[in-house]
């Protein structure tokens, strides 16, 4: 009991003497041992990981996971398994569940039906969109996200720790360099030569005897100051060690970058080459439908009556690969168009308009979803969706 009342004394006395040191430090009433500027770089830059780190770990969870109270009980449900050691279970996506209402729906409309067989069609592409990105979450999760993860629960923890104890051993080291300051001061004025027609001898005495206790209280605070130096010295480099490991962190995050990088680049190229299946499926088995819904129906919105590019075709594929004077307008599609805004022509395979007046656009096979082929008297031409209105 009394080794824990003594340990306990001494904690606090050593807490109250660094908390001195800090007040005296701030009201500019004592000095401060400044850190050397290469070590005062690696700690900006560590602050600087830190800070970036988390801000990009945090939005790639809202990336990944949009909805806050889902992300809350993912994050609940991950934290539980993780305790129970078991692996976390996955989770079926808004994509797989939205298919999954497709073919129910489908199931009471009437399977035969075209709504009913269109319903499952595009449910089956819902569900493939959901399972690609179940995968595209467990793979952006485990190769990104995980590392940004260990990073600032692991390896910024521990600097975070030797940066306190860093501070704390300052604080130790400026102390004892303020308690030698004044206990060679007091020696000083304790040495001093007294006046004997001035002074009594016990007093003279008594002087002496000061100046002695002083002189032992100097090398006390000597001793104590060299400790503290060494100490603070090796909490130093340890500090600075780990600091340096920064510069690995920032491999390994690049290295997982790239991997992220991939798994989007898998996940949209999977999502985009099912909707061009999906499409071109929809298209083949409704083809005398599709186009006159849409050039009968002035509500669908203009960027739905273009026809996307097939998958046999390049994706750069445009229609300044094709001689304007070989396209058609088809027999079925055409529409009515209001120009909205002036539009002068780039090259020659666009066609220049002017505000007010009506042309008629269609689509043709492989252009850009952002143009539509326009005709205006014996001009023909590309021009741009967003420069038009749709009328009929």
């Amino acid at each position: 009991m009394d080794f824990n009342v003594k340990k306990l004394a001494s904690g606090a006395g050593v807490f109250f003497t660094r908390a001195v040191q800090f007040t005296e430090e701030k009201l500019g009433q004592a000095e401060k041992t400044e850190l050397d500027s290469q070590l005062e770089s690696l700690l900006a830059r560590g602050d600087t990981t830190k800070n970036w780190t988390e801000r990009i770990f945090r939005q790639t969870e809202i990336l990944l996971q949009p909805n806050p109270i889902d992300q809350t009980g993912a994050r609940i449900e991950e934290f539980l398994y993780e305790k129970l050691d078991k692996k976390v279970p996955s989770r079926i996506t808004n994509g797989e569940i939205l298919g999954h209402y497709m073919h129910e729906a489908a199931r009471d409309f009437g399977a035969g039906g075209p709504y009913g067989s269109t319903l499952i069609k595009v449910g089956e592409c819902q569900k493939r969109l959901g399972g690609a990105e179940r995968e595209f979450l467990q793979t952006a999760t485990l190769t990104f996200l995980t590392p940004l993860r260990n990073f600032l629960e692991g390896d910024w923890r521990t600097i975070s720790r030797e940066r306190r104890l860093l501070e704390n051993r300052r604080l130790d080291l400026d102390a004892c360099k303020a308690r030698l300051k004044k206990a060679k001061a007091a020696e000083a004025k304790a040495a001093a030569t007294p006046d004997f027609q001035e002074t009594r001898p016990r007093n003279y005495v008594l002087s002496a005897s000061a100046a002695a206790l002083w002189s032992e209280e100097v090398d006390k605070a000597e001793h104590e100051l060299r400790v503290a130096q060494v100490e603070f010295d090796r909490q130093k480099e340890v500090t600075r060690l780990l600091l340096e490991g920064i510069s690995s962190t920032h491999v390994n995050h690049l290295r997982c970058l790239h991997e992220f990088v991939e798994a989007q680049t898998i996940y949209y190229a999977q999502c985009h080459r099912y909707m061009q299946d999906l499409q071109k499926e929809l298209g083949s088995s409704d083809g005398d439908v599709f186009p006159n819904m849409f050039a009968g129906n002035p509500s669908v919105s203009l960027g739905a009556s273009v026809t996307p590019p097939s998958v046999e075709d390049s994706p750069g594929a445009t229609v300044d690969m094709l001689k304007l004077e070989d396209v058609r307008a088809p027999a079925a599609g055409t529409r009515k168009a209001k120009v909205l805004y002036d539009y002068d022509a780039a090259d020659t395979s666009e066609l220049s308009l002017l505000a007010d007046e009506l042309i008629t656009v269609y689509t043709v096979p492989g252009m850009d979803p952002d143009w539509l082929m326009g005709e205006k008297g014996n001009q023909k031409g590309k021009v741009p969706v967003t420069y038009l209105e749709l009328l009929s």
